[in-house]
């Protein structure tokens, strides 16, 4: 999803206009202090499906701007990785750490199932399958559930698995060569995906320099793996030499200044919308830097709680996530053959499966 559209209202907020979103809900439960909004943007091929973010956003415009664009992002992600699912995503509003609480969590269960299975949830930023099986007492539509349970777990080790698969794929494309033995790749962000890519990387020869604001989270990467350098900041990060460059934080890590910036010449990480606005994908393809669309190389999360769905197998779900490898060599292959960047013809990509596959709910079976 190359980008959308926000201006800024009247109080100072984001305010998003122009969507084609299907349903939008907002949700509130005064008692256990529950402000929520979920949003659906598509379900052309299932169920809405993608988890459920945590944060303590300043405003409810920005809550709004985020599951918006999040939410659309996980139609063409779930489109991608061949799922027949439609996009969803749900954000509650507010410090996980101050304010998250059992009945909090039970509350938002029951808006989830009030869609009557119009949507799935999962985990996200600031949740977790601990999380996700309170919420589970007050809805069927849960995924991402813990073991105990009948879950897969935590699903950040399969993200983080297919964005190494999208890396090698990326470095296949720049280098001709499906290994980054010798290469240099920054980390921003060494949360639960972070760290596991890490491990992906240093098995497989990389050098890793990491950033995260976190000091916490680096010190627990530092304690494990001594070799990994550390930035001051993701600022000196990304001018760092590098030869890949992997957002794995928040979104909107790919503005004009780092763009500008950037040594890299592969943008490949786990963060969900990186584009900072409309046209950023052309800024990168026109300084020689290949970047390989998040919402397509971060799927193996959602690769896993789907397979969760259908009774959890791993291996199973491991294959479905190796495939990303491929989806991104076709994705570097249309925006080739058809003068556009990656990001550009990843959507066609996922637009045209939700067109076509979408289609056939028309055709009556009875």
């Amino acid at each position: 999803m190359t980008g959308y559209d926000v201006q800024n209202g009247a109080a100072g907020g984001l305010r998003v206009f122009s969507t084609d979103h299907e349903q939008v809900v907002f949700c509130h439960d005064r008692p256990t202090g529950l402000r929520a909004i979920i949003g659906i943007y598509s379900t052309a091929l299932g169920p809405a499906l993608g988890g459920t973010r945590f944060y303590p956003y300043h405003s409810e415009d920005a809550a709004l701007a985020d599951v918006l664009a999040l939410s659309q992002g996980m139609a063409y992600k779930n489109s991608l990785a061949g799922l027949d699912l439609g996009g969803g995503k749900a954000v509650i509003i507010g410090d996980p750490e101050q304010v998250k609480s059992e009945a909090l969590l039970r509350a938002y269960g029951r808006f989830v199932e009030s869609l009557g299975g119009r949507y799935y949830t999962a985990c996200d930023v600031g949740t977790y399958v601990e999380d996700m099986d309170v919420i589970a007492r007050e809805s069927r539509f849960v995924t991402g559930r813990s073991p105990a349970y009948g879950g897969a777990g935590d699903s950040s080790v399969l993200t983080a698995f297919g964005v190494f698969q999208g890396m090698l794929a990326s470095a296949e494309h720049v280098w001709g060569s499906t290994s980054l033995t010798g290469r240099r790749v920054g980390v921003a962000g060494v949360g639960k995906v972070g760290r596991h890519l890490i491990e992906h990387l240093l098995a497989d020869g990389a050098s890793v320099v990491i950033s995260d604001v976190k000091e916490r989270a680096i010190e627990a990467v530092t304690a494990q793996h001594p070799e990994v350098d550390v930035a001051v900041d993701t600022d000196s990060l990304v001018r760092q030499p590098l030869d890949v460059y992997a957002p794995c934080a928040l979104g909107f890590a790919l503005d004009d200044e780092v763009t500008a910036a950037l040594t890299a010449k592969i943008v490949c990480g786990a963060a969900n919308n990186q584009l900072a606005h409309v046209g950023m994908d052309k800024a990168l393809a026109d300084r020689g830097i290949l970047y390989a669309p998040d919402y397509l190389v971060n799927a193996g999360g959602v690769i896993q709680v789907e397979d969760e769905i259908h009774g959890f197998n791993p291996e199973r779900a491991r294959q479905k996530a190796a495939r990303i490898f491929d989806t991104t060599r076709r994705v570097f292959d249309i925006a080739a053959a058809e003068g556009v960047p990656p990001a550009a013809a990843a959507d066609r990509l996922a637009e045209r499966r939700i067109a076509e596959i979408g289609r056939l709910r028309t055709i009556r079976l009875s």
